[in-house]
């Protein structure tokens, strides 16, 4: 090969090698000035305060998941395997109807009707009682996934208050059963289980821990937490936003006992431990300590009617208490519900300011 020839050659592979550099150079460049201070993850992320619930959602961010799976069935639990149904389907179950001392087979959007009218006003904002039907479809379902059945034979819930939900089929209109339409088959969950839905009538401005209003022993669900609640106003019933309760001392010594803290007389009474949401956690009656609680439960929760207690003092040969709110104060509150509903606000809003960081699924259509 002569010199010229030499010379075009090592020009040609000179300027390949060149151009192959340049190019390079150029895609780097490209990759290090791509979308600056672009944010690191879903812009929703900046505002969390009342995150939407998710129904049948997909690409939610990272942090509001329930668990490490992606997509909306990885959060999705299963059935109770006690209701035999087929996922996806609408169940039906067995119901004990304690006015008829019989079991009823029934929908499971049958039961859930029943269920609001007789835990809510039929008469109330639509969002506030859609928010109701979504909570008590997610309370029975956790109720049966953790317990399998109802105590009475060959049921799986019962309409005794004392074991689950009330049950009003009488006081169900066309309200509620569009709330329930329009809410079919919806739950919360939280790390893909059924989540607890406390709920309650008046918060007193500020809802309560589970240890706080339920003497809970267990470890408290991360997604119930202490929020403001917007619980007065003028159609809220006054003895729902303030109560004062008056106790005889014999009375007050008996629910001591009845409550497994035995004492024989009564010279001093006083709140003991105070939560979060400043609810008595106990009360010291003379050296004993009791849950608040316990002690609500043991004297009649219409007369002393939270734990919210602002003043509390032996007057003579009577307990006075002075409190706020009514009812055990974890959860949703219901007058809370009804005020947001009145602002506008929709069953969404309302199920994620009182249970936070959740997901809203749809077990069926």
């Amino acid at each position: 090969m002569n010199i010229k020839k030499r010379r075009i050659i090592c020009g040609i592979l000179v300027t390949v090698f060149l151009s192959l550099l340049l190019s390079a150079c150029g895609v780097n460049d490209r990759q290090n000035r791509e979308t600056p201070g672009a944010p690191t993850g879903d812009i929703r992320q900046q505002s969390r305060e009342e995150p939407l619930p998710k129904v049948d959602s997909t690409d939610e961010p990272e942090d509001n998941k329930g668990d490490d799976n992606s997509g909306e069935e990885a959060q999705k639990p299963k059935l109770p395997e006690a209701l035999g149904a087929e996922e996806g389907k609408e169940p039906s179950l067995k119901v004990y109807i304690t006015e008829e001392s019989q079991v009823k087979d029934m929908k499971f959007e049958e039961y859930v009707a029943g269920v609001v009218a007789g835990e809510i006003k039929n008469d109330w904002p639509v969002e506030a009682i859609k928010a109701q039907a979504i909570i008590a479809r997610t309370f029975v379902l956790q109720f049966i996934e953790e317990k399998g059945q109802s105590k009475y034979e060959d049921a799986h819930v019962s309409t005794d208050i004392e074991e689950a939900q009330a049950w009003n089929a009488g006081e169900v209109n066309d309200t509620i059963r569009q709330a329930v339409e329009d809410t079919r088959g919806q739950v919360i969950v939280y790390d893909g289980q059924f989540a607890r839905t406390w709920f309650h009538s008046n918060a007193g401005g500020k809802t309560a821990t589970p240890k706080e209003g339920l003497n809970y022993k267990d470890e408290e669900p991360p997604y119930i937490q202490v929020v403001e609640s917007p619980d007065t106003g003028e159609a809220v019933a006054e003895d729902a936003k303030n109560w004062t309760a008056k106790f005889p001392k014999d009375k007050v010594i008996a629910a001591m006992n009845e409550a497994g803290k035995p004492i024989k007389g009564l010279n001093s009474i006083a709140i003991g431990e105070q939560g979060p949401s400043g609810r008595a956690v106990t009360i010291k009656v003379d050296d004993t300590e009791i849950s608040a609680a316990e002690l609500r439960l043991a004297l009649g929760t219409t007369d002393m009617r939270s734990t919210l207690i602002d003043k509390i003092a032996l007057e003579g040969n009577n307990v006075v208490m002075t409190g706020r709110g009514y009812g055990l104060g974890v959860g949703m509150s219901q007058w809370g519900a009804y005020n947001m509903a009145n602002d506008k606000k929709s069953a969404e809003d309302i199920i994620n300011h009182y249970f936070k960081d959740i997901d809203v699924v749809k077990m069926w259509d």
